[in-house]
């Protein structure tokens, strides 16, 4: 275990050889007393997962990371972060893989792709305890090196796209884009530069696309962010269905089972 500081950003970091899940270790640390902000980054995990708990395929050579908050926002602006973090990724790629800049989109909620697969993944959680402030949770993993094979959704790594970036390099990058991000949506208050800045990174908006949630799949277009954050899909029958949180599957891309 090596403990370092990540003085640009104002947040510690701990950087593990493995561990199981940087998230379950965040989230152990603030059951433990720890505040945040602190990065947990991890060479490889061995039990990390992706949405709906999903393994997560966590070899050396891409980024595991996940940065532990406390109390980061009034609860109703929470599930904005996921917004919040996609932008920290995007702007860290950009900054460190600058050719990768124009091939790079946000796919809603917070997934990055380029050339319209994925390249990185993130996964917000949040725990309260009796007393204490909420815990919040960005995990983040960014395939650099290599990327997992038989996902829902097609995957690339950087490596893959012609560009070598090294965990910790992007890393010290993300923990500096994040920092900047978290300040300008300013715990919600600053919200609509959030939503202007996402949108102009989107993937797949304007067009046809399902959404996957835990009990059915719709079908639509996929027209926008309203004002919470939540996905605007328009139905066939011309209904209007303003989604939360899902998984988004633009039409071009077809998910597999």
């Amino acid at each position: 275990m090596t403990p370092d500081s990540s003085a640009a950003s104002g947040a510690r970091r701990v950087s593990l050889d493995t561990v199981g899940s940087t998230n379950a270790e965040a989230f152990a640390r603030a059951r433990g007393g720890e505040r945040g902000p602190l990065w947990i980054t991890a060479r490889r995990q061995t039990a990390g997962r992706g949405r709906r708990g999903r393994p997560w395929v966590s070899e050396p050579g891409n980024l595991y990371a996940s940065l532990l908050l406390s109390d980061p926002a009034p609860p109703q602006r929470a599930a904005e972060l996921s917004l919040v973090a996609a932008l920290a990724v995007h702007d860290a790629l950009v900054e460190r893989a600058p050719m990768l800049g124009p091939r790079l989109e946000v796919k809603w909620p917070n997934d990055i792709l380029c050339d319209g697969a994925k390249l990185a993944g993130i996964l917000v959680e949040g725990e309260s305890q009796p007393g204490r402030p909420l815990a919040a949770v960005i995990g983040i993993g960014v395939n650099c090196a290599h990327c997992p094979p038989d996902t829902p959704y097609p995957a690339t790594s950087l490596a893959a796209a012609g560009a070598l970036v090294a965990p910790d390099s992007l890393a010290q990058a993300l923990a500096a884009t994040m920092a900047q991000r978290l300040a300008e949506w300013d715990r919600g208050e600053n919200f609509a530069a959030t939503r202007a800045a996402w949108l102009r990174r989107a993937a797949g908006l304007g067009a046809a696309a399902r959404v996957r949630l835990p009990e059915r799949e719709l079908a639509g277009i996929a027209e926008t962010l309203d004002e919470s954050g939540r996905l605007v899909l328009r139905l066939a029958d011309g209904t209007v269905e303003r989604i939360a949180a899902g998984e988004m599957f633009p039409c071009i891309q077809p998910a597999r089972a």
